[in-house]
């Protein structure tokens, strides 16, 4: 009987970056998760090359490393690799784990997949909700534009009219 898998997800949200407008997770993290070096999961990837195309798959150019390392907590020696990391989309990961062919890999690459969908869920509420904030503002624009227009003067402090100066006079001379 197979061991199930748990791992908060929290811990896998947060290996998750945009890059170049996707979301994808470094083979460091990836290796990681499934269980095996980094070196070992380049090594397959490499060998079965033409199952990634770079839609799915991309290595990060020297710059992109550079700033991606810049955002990471403070790097440790001998901890990241001089390499730029492979950047594995949604797709990357499920093909990724029919390339390593194991139990482990196969579990993982699907509960990530499925934090994949709960995030472009979230996503899509959100621009639900923004969408639904911006229909009534308009629907209702016509209605209440007059209130928006005097309410800012209601709540105005009134303007206070400047001290005449007053000049006192002696009365004796």
């Amino acid at each position: 009987m197979s061991q199930e898998i748990t791992i908060p997800n929290e811990l896998i949200v947060n290996q998750i970056f945009m890059l170049i407008g996707q979301k994808v997770i470094l083979d460091k993290d990836l290796a990681s998760l499934f269980g095996v070096e980094t070196k070992s999961l380049k090594e397959q990837v490499r060998k079965n090359i033409n199952r990634f195309p770079k839609s799915i798959l991309f290595e990060l150019t020297p710059d992109e490393n550079t700033v991606l390392r810049s955002h990471i907590a403070t790097l440790k020696r001998g901890e990241h690799s001089k390499y730029p990391p492979f950047a594995f989309t949604e797709h990357g990961i499920l093909m990724l784990s029919s390339v390593l062919n194991s139990d482990r890999a196969v579990k993982m690459s699907i509960h990530i997949i499925e934090i994949f969908v709960q995030l472009c869920k979230l996503t899509n509420n959100y621009d639900d909700v923004l969408s639904k904030i911006q229909q009534t503002k308009t629907k209702y624009q016509d209605q209440f534009g007059e209130i928006y227009e005097i309410l800012p003067r209601l709540i105005e402090k009134p303007k206070e009219e400047p001290r005449k100066k007053m000049i006192l006079r002696s009365k004796i001379q």
